[in-house]
């Protein structure tokens, strides 16, 4: 272990784990995305590698043209934009810095706000998140937690055996990921992550070529399409919510049940044809074989063995040569834990029972996630320590929230975000209304990634404006969010989680993820015109 933390020389990045677990599943969800070390060893069969392993293509090989020339026109643009993003892109943290900055010195210009006014704004704005933040934290810890369990590890290990080439790898990645997001955002997160590190070491071993990079796109896909459309949706959770915001500040007289947004055939039509463009773009973007770096590009692939925590070997030595004592049977009860997991899953279930799927909002979702991740591990004990691991996975999230919460107060207290709504909003007819809600989510979406938070700000003109052109509620909440999925390709801070698992930085993966937002521009643009609700 020592080797793996102090070695210096060959220029791999690993994320390292002082509680010693090297196990693919558990130790690298710990790590932060914004530390990385380099690694020592170089691989004895690849004696050549450079210095600088993400770019294995510099300008003055002698078959550059040659292997540019057999790129499709989709696979130049990846690799041009993915080439320049490497090089500029910086950290989330620094990310949410700098649109901290875009945001004031555009209220400054364009709102003739002061100094001290755009000042005061964001330090009035910082802390206004933190229940949303709460709430959405425990999407992502709890999701993680089912996401761990060994059951699902043996499906995503069975999984990773199906593709028979590289592009066949990618697209069943985004596809896993895009299905497991509809059902929850966090779930396909993680779960999205956690196939990419697996399909990544299973192309390792097998020798097959694969682009890393790209299968982590693939990963993040179902965050950047799908979710806004699904079970999770955070726009739609708040309005099936009674007594929410937007019903208190007058904007909306009643509820939107998840029968408008999620269980209606507009929203289910719309993310059936976004899994097949989608494949189809993560195919076409695939680059050949001779281009592809692997997962041994960016992480020590070898050191990966699996190695009992510390603490787990103490409790087993402890357990083998003394009786548990009484306080050690109670928390470690698999009865005391299942029956209240048991209660807890059918009262979710009762939920659904009386009032139907109209019942789904933020609190029931998140019920739901922790008595089912409760009821797999059973054991109180057992699941205190996955909920914790997970945590330390969130922890990014957690820093940058405010940050972005602090944007929102910019926006919000200078009046930016009043001009942008309504200039947008103006334009807006019945027939380009879906088109203009997504440009708006997607706008805003770039500078407060957070859904919740956004649909605080511009959910009341967007539900007035939807009613004023006789749009459905729910029409409105779906062109609007899957704006703000789609400019997730763009900003990484949801990536957050899956960079940790992965071992990548944002700037190795996020010239495919920009790529992929421009392939999907017309494609979205198109179909929320033409389709019907």
């Amino acid at each position: 272990m020592a080797e793996l933390v102090d070695a210096r020389r060959s220029g791999r990045r690993v994320l390292t784990d002082v509680r010693v677990r090297v196990s693919p599943w558990a130790p690298i969800r710990t790590h932060s995305c914004f530390e990385e070390h380099v690694m020592t060893t170089e691989r004895p069969d690849q004696p050549d590698q450079p210095d600088q392993p993400d770019q294995p293509d510099q300008p003055d090989q002698p078959d550059q043209p040659d292997q540019q020339s057999e790129l499709t026109p989709v696979q130049k643009l990846g690799e041009a934009i993915a080439d320049r993003v490497e090089r500029w892109m910086p950290s989330p943290f620094l990310f949410a810095i700098i649109l901290t900055y875009v945001a004031a010195i555009t209220a400054f210009i364009s709102e003739d706000s002061a100094i001290t006014e755009i000042a005061l704004s964001w330090y009035d704005g910082f802390w206004n998140l933190l229940q949303f933040a709460m709430q959405m934290v425990l999407i992502l810890v709890t999701a993680n937690v089912v996401a761990y369990h060994p059951k699902v590890k043996k499906l995503i290990r069975a999984l990773v055996r199906l593709p028979k080439n590289g592009r066949q790898a990618v697209v069943l990645v985004g596809l896993g990921s895009m299905l497991t997001s509809w059902i929850s955002w966090g779930l396909g997160l993680i779960f999205g992550a956690i196939l990419v590190r697996e399909m990544g070491k299973r192309a390792y071993h097998d020798k097959t070529p694969v682009h890393y990079p790209l299968l982590a796109v693939a990963g993040y896909m179902g965050m950047s399409l799908t979710w806004g459309w699904g079970m999770s949706s955070s726009a739609g959770l708040l309005q099936a919510t009674e007594g929410n915001t937007l019903m208190q500040m007058g904007f909306i007289e009643r509820v939107v049940p998840a029968t408008e947004w999620v269980f209606h055939s507009y929203p289910l039509t719309l993310t059936a044809l976004s899994l097949v463009f989608g494949s189809l773009m993560l195919y076409l973007l695939c680059p050949p074989n001779k281009n592809c770096r692997g997962i041994e590009r960016y992480v020590q692939i070898e050191e990966e063995i699996e190695i009992e925590p510390l603490d787990s070997v103490k409790t087993s030595s402890q357990q083998s040569t003394q009786k548990p004592s009484l306080a050690d049977r109670i928390d470690n009860s698999t009865i005391l834990g299942g029956i209240i997991a048991l209660t807890g899953i059918a009262l979710f279930a009762r939920a659904f029972f009386t009032q139907g799927l109209g019942a789904l909002d933020l609190n029931v979702l998140n019920f739901g996630f922790l008595m089912i991740g409760l009821l797999l591990f059973t054991s109180p004990t057992r699941y205190l320590k996955e909920f914790y691991d997970s945590i330390q996975g969130s922890a990014g999230v957690i820093l940058l929230f405010p940050f972005y919460a602090g944007i929102i107060g910019i926006m919000t207290g200078t009046g930016l975000v009043d001009t942008m709504t309504e200039s947008l909003l103006s334009i807006a007819t019945p027939s380009n209304f879906p088109v203009i809600a997504w440009i708006t989510g997607g706008i805003l979406n770039v500078f407060v990634p957070s859904a919740g938070g956004e649909w605080a700000i511009i959910g009341g003109p967007m539900m007035v404006a939807s009613a004023e052109l006789g749009i459905p509620y729910g029409q409105a909440i779906a062109s609007y969010a899957v704006g703000d999925a789609h400019t997730n390709l763009l900003n990484p801070f949801w990536a957050i989680p899956l960079l940790a698992i992965t071992g990548l930085r944002a700037r190795d993966m996020f010239g495919y993820a920009i790529t992929m937002a421009i392939l999907l521009t017309p494609f979205l643009a198109i179909t929320l015109y033409l389709l019907p609700y």
